[in-house]
């Protein structure tokens, strides 16, 4: 990854960093989205919970909410890209945190005042969507402005594993908080690690860099065709995203509907709902500790193909699911699929960011998640179309078979050749 010089007499050995742990802002911006994440997850399960049990929201009503926060991805997360490179990003962090806190504290509000209606939770799920388009863009690109580049996939290891345990944490206390004091509840709380993060990001010491020349801009429009541009072309980047794509499309097809099996079909109180829900971060928290030993074995290329041809298939355990004991296959399934998905996450997100021009890292950032995160809401509406027209169960089978198959796509094209992915655009 670093440049061949030749020398005459021994290379002077490189300077020792300290470990990641122990660089203060890379703490503070670590601690702050992880706390973040708890309450994230918390909502996870709070706001269909808030549908079903308060407001007695059907499953396709269920289905369009959790659509809601990720339709803004399509609707504006292509310039949201370009206006990202073109600004300082902590500052837009901080101002998509507060704006997230303040319409969150709105529901548990309007609860108690008694005039929440399903139209409230629609658009506070929209425009929550709308703030994390800018924050989700903003913060992978900030990450390398604090961290040193061979540093990056340590750092996307740490961030993914806290992030799996702020799913159990957030989960499970979601569904704890909805049985002991009401499901909006955890809304509010989700308001409060907003704040959090939002003091996490202001006690940050490192200047960032300017995003770009101080040169007259080009316009937006050009700006947005030159990462998709470099996104589509890029055979690395392609095959990656349409992976990516698929993948979402099928999980959130199938984890829209997944509260609404649990609760109604199977009748898991809605303490254990959380819980359950939750058990897919074990698997995501060991496949971000493992990360660094798939790589060291197989490479970043081959480890990222094994990850997942390995873990895929075990989704077919899920609508196994029964009452009692059988509630074992979907937290076996969970688990493991969890494990590779998250695996192959760290592998890609240290990739992207060492491998893309800093220049065009929100942009292509962007294209990426729009194709990723856009098909969300197609999914999560997907789920709901299917489990209303033929069964919650059947749904899931159609749905986790396909999960089963999706690491083939990532036979297409360069990875299946190589051992490890390359440091740049060309490179070997």
């Amino acid at each position: 990854m670093s440049a061949d010089v030749t020398a005459v007499t021994a290379p002077a050995p490189a300077p020792s960093r300290p470990p990641l742990s122990r660089l203060r802002d890379f703490r503070l911006l670590w601690l702050g989205e992880t706390t973040n994440r708890v309450g994230i997850n918390i909502t996870t399960v709070a706001m269909p919970l808030v549908a079903v049990v308060t407001l007695n929201a059907s499953t396709l009503s269920v289905s369009v909410l959790a659509a809601a926060p990720w339709l803004p991805w399509l609707l504006i997360g292509l310039p949201a890209g370009a206006w990202v490179d073109r600004m300082r990003r902590r500052p837009l962090m901080l101002v998509c945190n507060v704006s997230s806190m303040l319409l969150l504290a709105s529901v548990p509000v309007a609860a108690w005042l008694g005039v929440l209606t399903m139209a409230h939770l629609l658009v506070v799920a929209l425009l929550n969507g709308l703030a994390a388009v800018f924050f989700g863009i903003s913060y992978k690109v900030y990450v390398p402005s604090i961290v040193d580049r061979d540093q990056l996939q340590d750092a996307n290891a740490k961030l993914q594993g806290s992030e799996s345990v702020a799913q159990v944490a957030g989960l499970g206390g979601g569904g704890l908080l909805a049985q002991g004091f009401g499901a909006v509840a955890g809304l509010l709380v989700n308001a409060g690690t907003f704040l959090f993060s939002a003091l996490c990001l202001l006690g940050i010491r490192s200047r960032e860099p300017r995003s770009g020349p101080s040169r007259e801009r080009a316009p937006l429009r050009r700006d947005i065709r030159e990462g998709l541009r470099h996104t589509v072309r890029d055979p690395y980047l392609r095959v990656l995203t349409a992976y990516g794509t698929v993948t979402n499309l099928l999980l959130t097809a199938y984890q829209a509907i997944l509260p609404v099996f649990l609760i109604r079909q199977l009748g898991v109180p809605e303490g254990a709902t959380g819980w359950l829900l939750a058990s897919s971060s074990v698997g995501g928290i060991l496949g971000a500790a493992g990360a660094k030993r798939v790589t060291a074995r197989w490479g970043t290329a081959r480890g990222l193909l094994v990850a997942t041809a390995a873990t895929a298939p075990f989704s077919l355990l899920i609508p196994m699911a029964g009452k009692g004991w059988m509630l074992a296959a979907l937290v076996a399934g969970s688990a493991l699929l969890a494990l590779g998905v998250v695996l192959a996450n760290v592998i890609q997100g240290a990739f992207r960011q060492r491998y893309c021009p800093p220049q065009l890292l929100g942009r292509i950032t962007a294209c990426i998640s729009v194709a990723n995160f856009g098909a969300i809401p197609f999914g999560s509406l997907l789920g709901g179309v299917l489990g209303t027209a033929l069964g919650l169960r059947p749904t899931l089978w159609l749905l986790t078979a396909g999960l089963a198959v999706s690491p083939l796509l990532l036979l297409i094209g360069p990875l299946r050749s190589r051992h490890d992915l390359p440091a740049a655009p060309g490179g070997s």
